[in-house]
Order: C-alpha cells, then structure tokens, then sequence
C-alpha cells in the first residue's frame, strides 16, 4: 500500500476508533448516572449523540475505503476495510432502525422491559472496536 494512502486511512481509522470508543463506551452509560437523567431524558439524548456520531462513522467509512482503494492494497486490509464498512451498515440498516423504533415506544410513555436489541448494538460496537484496531494496525504496517 502505498505511504499516503496507509497514513490517511491509519490515522482516520484511529480517529473512528477513538469517536467510538468515547461515545459508546463512555458517554453512553455515563448519561444515566447523571443526577435527574431519567429514562426518557436519556433516551432522548443518545438518539441525538447517535445520530451524529453514525453520521460522522459513515463519513470517515467513505474515507477509509477510498484511501484504502486508492492505495493498492493487501489482501488482509481491504478484507478488514470491507468486514468493517459491512458492519457499520448493518448496524444503520438492521439494529439502529429497532432501536428507534423501541425508543419511540418509551418517549411515548409506554412502559417496555429491558431491550435485547441494546446488547446487540453493544456486541456490535465491541466487534467494529476489534475490527477498527486490527484495520488500523495493519494498514500501518503494511
């Protein structure tokens, strides 16, 4: 792969990993220890936090796979390029969209039981952290 395009998509990847590590796995739970964060409050918030924060992996997606195609690279990163990207879509395509929906339910006062379709966002997120650490360390050192 050639210098220009390991460094972009290197140091982009990182930047995802960093924006995804501190939204998922620190503000997320962090919000409701806040005192007078209520559910609903909460709910409300993260959609928000959410949205943005999948708007900006979408955009730093698009990057990496540009960079990475434009570099000529190994089999290992571009399969790491593509399982990751795949990831991110299904999250926005698959586990997202429910979540919205359950989160509509709440904001509308309906009393629901804890929701699955968290730890399956979670587990997600922990997959996409392996994939973007492995992705960032291997295009690097290619």
């Amino acid at each position: 792969m050639n210098a220009t395009s390991a460094a972009t998509a290197g140091a982009v990847t990182f930047l995802w990993l960093g924006m995804v590590l501190a939204i998922s796995f620190m503000e997320a739970p962090l919000k409701f220890r806040a005192p007078g964060v209520t559910i609903p409050i909460g709910l409300g918030i993260g959609r928000i936090v959410f949205r943005a924060l999948n708007a900006a992996e979408t955009g730093l997606a698009v990057v990496v796979v540009v960079a990475v195609a434009a570099g000529g690279p190994s089999a290992p990163v571009a399969v790491l390029t593509a399982v990751t990207a795949l990831l991110l879509a299904a999250q926005l395509a698959v586990v997202r969209p429910r979540l919205n929906r359950r989160s509509d339910r709440v904001l509308a006062g309906e009393d629901l039981p804890r929701s699955r379709g968290h730890l399956y966002y979670v587990g997600l997120e922990a997959a996409k952290v392996a994939l973007l650490l492995a992705l960032g360390v291997t295009v690097l050192a290619a």
